[in-house]
């Protein structure tokens, strides 16, 4: 996992293990306690370390959160599934299902409203969690161009600002659906989203003869 905690103390390098442990610990609180009641002492117990471990690596609850949630998005994987349609259904129902998880929902509702009025914050956001996931959007735009799905890019400025677009729709729209409506993100949705993706409002895919079954 990237990390973009600050360095521990000169002389005493950080331990993997005690990084693991510690959000490992901050997931099973934010199931059992809720962001709410989470403390710092409390994760501190949990992962068997010192308080002041958690200090020297986190400034505080929030950023704590932040990673303990972009771990979990670090285990997303893009399906090479035959199709730029099937691969998009396969990681989107992965993301809903990270989503669905009572850790993943109180961490991110709670630091994204925290972050409203927190700049730094929202930039440890960005970074630890969208910027990192945006790698799935790049894998699946050149797995389609190779297939001959999709024309490549004028440049890497045009791919950037692809991807970008990508990325919000497609999150904007599965976190909505999740955490918003509190509705299920299933295979019928995701289908149903995924040819909206590819083909938009007017147009219909060819491949189903106008169906959109």
């Amino acid at each position: 996992m990237q990390s973009s905690t600050p360095a521990g103390r000169a002389g005493r390098p950080r331990s993997a293990a005690a990084d693991t442990a510690i959000l490992a610990a901050t997931r099973a609180a934010l199931v059992d306690l809720g962001w709410s009641k989470l403390t710092l002492g409390d994760v501190a117990m949990r992962a068997g370390v010192a308080k002041t471990t958690l200090y020297r690596r986190w400034a505080g609850k929030n950023e704590l959160v932040v990673d303990a949630v972009a771990e979990l998005f670090d285990a997303l994987r893009l399906p090479d599934r035959g199709s730029l349609a099937a691969d998009i259904e396969g990681v989107v129902l992965q993301f809903a299902a990270i989503l669905a998880r009572p850790e993943a929902k109180s961490g991110l509702m709670a630091v994204v409203a925290e972050s409203t009025r927190d700049d730094a914050l929202r930039e440890r956001i960005r970074t630890s969690i969208v910027d990192r996931q945006k790698r799935l959007v790049l894998e699946g735009r050149a797995r389609a161009q190779a297939r001959g799905e999709l024309p490549p890019e004028a440049g890497p400025a045009e791919a950037a600002r692809i991807a970008d677009l990508i990325f919000d729709v497609v999150a904007g729209a599965v976190v909505h659906r999740t955490l918003v409506s509190a509705e299920p993100a299933d295979e019928e949705w995701v289908r149903g989203f995924t040819r909206v993706l590819l083909y938009g409002l007017a147009s219909q895919p060819a491949e189903t003869g106008g169906e959109w079954a």
